[in-house]
Order: C-alpha cells, then structure tokens, then sequence
C-alpha cells in the first residue's frame, strides 16, 4: 500500500533484512562456531543453576533468588538473539517480519536494563553482607526480593516501552535492509525518511540515565566492599575476596560493552569498520550470559555443593 503525503511516497513495510557482516563475510564462518558454543554454554549454565537453586531447599534464600532471576534474564536475552544470528549465518535466513523486529528490539532493551538493574541490586546484597553481616538478615529478606523485583520489572518495561513504539512510528520509504544481525533501536530507525532526533536522543540520554546510574551505584557498592575487606586481618579472607570482587568487576565490564561501544563508534565514526561494533553487540549478548552462572553461580560454595547433591541423586 502506497500513501502520497507531502510528494514523499511511504511504503508500507512488512520485512525487514538482517544484512550483517556483508563487508567482512568471513566473519560469519569462523564467528558461527564459538558463537554457537557460547550459546550453548549460555544456555546449559544457567539452566542447570536454575534447577539446582530450585529443587535444593537449602538454596532457596534471597541471595540465589536474585541470581535465579539473573540467569532467567540471560535466557531470554540469548534466545532474543543468538538463534537468529546463527540462522543467518548458517541458513542464510536474513528476513525478519515488521512486527518481530520490533518484539525483538523491545526484548533486547527491556531486559538487557532488567539485567543491569539486577546485578545493582546484587551488588547491594553483597555491600550488606560484607559491611552489615550482623543487619543482613533482617535487611535482606523474601519480602525485600520481591519488592526488588517488582521495582526491576516495572522501571525497565515503562521506561523501554518507548523506544520500539518511536521506530515503528516512523514512515519507512522502501529500504528494509538493517546494517546489523540484530534489530537495534538506531539501526532500523536509520531506514525512516523521518527525522529520528527523538529517538536517538531517548536512546542515548535514557540508556545514559538508567544503565549510567546502575553502573555508579555498582561501582559505589564494590568500593564499599572493597575497604571493608582490605581492613579484615585474615590474609586468606582478604584474598578470596577480592578475588570475587575482581571476577565480579570483569563480568561488569562485560556487562557494559553496549556502552562502550556507543562511544567507541561515537567517537571513531569512519575510521573503524562498521561491522565491529555489530560484532561487539552480538558479543555482549552472549558473552555475559555464558560467564555469570560461572562467575555469581558455581564459584560459590554452597552452589557447587547444591550441584554435586543433584549429580549424585540423579546417578
């Protein structure tokens, strides 16, 4: 269906293509392999955490609810993601429909600052630990889990419910093909014979608000941590944490490559590859959600101890 408005002809857009890496399309060959065993490692990881703290009523605390909720998060955010990519790659399936990218987009958004929000509230859990031990049970409880969470879901889904809504908005004049392997907020906008400053404004001032704020506060949480432990007399205590504290730092750094790579291309524009940055947002969608069951999961005690109870029960 055409519509004449203002002598621009508007075409209504029913598919969009997935065109990644057309400039360096060896990527796609020697990518798809530890793509597909991140994912499965991803996947395998977090499932096996979730049904550990599950069905083990000695993990049903809130600490492993909140780490529950951070792979559950993973999840999706890999299913959103990963399989599509590994379609294009291997089956060439590039097309996606109008109303999927954008479910897609939304996915991505809402719960990657579900994530961020999440691993915050972690890192409060930890400062309370460390530097309240004698306060942490009366501070960190069920009802404090579920408030958290409550406070998780409705920031992130009202405060992302703008950014698909905005895209779709925007009269589309005929080019449907994304320069990404995924439906990113700017990528697809980019293909409007719109003016999209709104969106990239919302994108970058919003996504600066919520996720900068998250991080400050993690960071803030980890400095705190960090001088308590350094004042413990125990060497062996002072080491093992921060030995946790630095893994948890890596997993954060990870955590904030969207951000990075917002100001890294920022910054280059022209002078770094365009596909770079889409393989750093393919990246972050799975690196992460294969090391944090690792990192937040199986190095804890009382996890691994969970893990071997189920492995023995099951033989």
């Amino acid at each position: 269906m055409t519509v004449h408005q203002n002598e621009t002809t508007f075409i209504e857009v029913s598919d969009f293509l997935l065109n990644c890496f057309v400039r360096s399309p060896s990527w796609q060959l020697w990518l798809s392999v530890p793509l597909s065993l991140l994912f499965l490692l991803a996947m395998g990881a977090n499932g096996i955490l979730l049904i550990t703290i599950w069905l083990e009523a000695s993990l049903h605390e809130p600490m492993y609810y909140l780490l529950s909720l951070l792979s559950l998060l993973d999840i999706v955010l890999c299913l959103t993601v990963i399989p599509k990519v590994l379609a294009i790659f291997w089956f060439d399936l590039k097309l996606i429909s109008f109303y999927a990218c954008f479910l897609q987009m939304y996915i991505m958004n809402c719960f990657f600052a579900m994530e961020s929000c999440t691993i915050m509230v972690m890192a409060y859990d930890r400062y309370v630990a460390i530097c309240h031990p004698l306060r942490y049970q009366s501070i960190i409880t069920d009802q404090f889990v579920a408030k958290a969470a409550i406070f998780i879901l409705v920031r992130n889904v009202l405060f992302t419910v703008p950014v698909p809504i905005l895209s779709a908005h925007l009269h589309y004049c005929g080019r449907t093909v994304i320069e990404n392997c995924i439906c990113a907020n700017l990528s697809v906008s980019r293909l409007s014979c719109d003016d999209i400053t709104i969106n990239r404004f919302y994108q970058f001032a919003g996504g600066w608000t919520v996720l900068g704020s998250d991080l400050i506060l993690i960071f803030l949480s980890y400095t705190f941590i960090l001088r308590a432990v350094l004042r413990l007399k125990a060497v062996g205590a002072v080491t093992k944490a921060l030995s946790t504290c630095a893994s948890h730092f890596i997993l954060i750094l990870f955590f904030s490559t969207i951000l990075l790579v917002v100001v890294f291309t920022h910054m280059a524009k022209k002078k770094v590859s365009p596909d770079v940055p889409v393989l750093l947002n393919v990246l972050h969608h799975v690196i992460p959600a294969a090391l944090n069951p690792i990192v937040y999961g199986v190095r804890t005690q009382e996890i691994k101890q969970g893990i071997q109870r189920l492995l023995k029960k099951g033989w």
